[in-house]
């Protein structure tokens, strides 16, 4: 057997995506503050910096030209337009991270969710859910942030990404938070123990009964 201090777990994908007012944010925090250790990926994007933030840290601040070439070569695991500006996310330091057993996190869209399937399909892909369509429009209204334009508009979006949750392994209806935060957590350190993520293990079981 090899000696425990070689032991070596790769990083997991970890995929959420959920309708705007779901309490997606607050449920991702939670797992953050609990395990600290999440990989950060630094997306790429065609847009201007703006106020104080700084090339590398918010994001890596490229021109449309640079952005289409590395979308052409395919070094974009996920990538959209939104407003005008490109933004996406480079496979290769996703990758790296994962090699050194750094869990990634992607906090995003359906659509990005289905682009990163293609690349990730091992990866663990949640879908949160309210606990009803009327449940999700009182606490969009209870914001009294938005104008009903924009919740209107919201609700249309959730009604589309709801018709397509059939697509992720795992759902988690956000009714209790502590009950949601506990399922989200499971399925986070389930994914931990899946066998392609313990190549050491693999390993050992290869060798099982070769040391006596």
């Amino acid at each position: 057997m090899a000696n425990k201090d070689q032991t070596h777990r790769l990083g997991q994908v970890l995929v959420v995506c959920a309708p705007s007012g779901t309490g997606k944010s607050t449920l991702i925090s939670m797992l953050r503050e609990d395990f600290p250790t999440f990989g950060f990926s630094v997306s790429y994007t065609t847009r201007k910096p703006r106020g104080e933030e700084q090339d590398g840290r918010e994001y890596n601040f490229v021109s449309r030209e640079t952005f289409i070439a590395m979308r052409s070569r395919g070094e974009f695991c996920e990538w959209a337009e939104v407003h005008g500006n490109f933004y996406g996310t480079a496979t290769a330091p996703v990758e790296k991270m994962l090699g050194e057993g750094k869990d990634v996190l992607f906090d995003i869209d359906v659509q990005g969710a289905k682009q990163l399937k293609k690349v990730f399909y091992k990866g663990n892909f949640i879908f949160l859910l309210p606990p009803s369509r009327e449940e999700l429009v009182r606490r969009l209204t209870g914001r009294g942030t938005d104008s009903e334009e924009a919740i209107a508009k919201r609700l249309a979006n959730a009604d589309g990404e709801m018709a397509q949750a059939d697509f992720f392994d795992y759902w988690i209806i956000n009714d209790d938070l502590d009950t949601a935060y506990e399922e989200f957590k499971a399925v986070f350190l389930a994914g931990r123990c899946k066998p392609e993520l313990r190549p050491d293990v693999e390993e050992q079981l290869k060798n099982w009964g070769e040391d006596g």
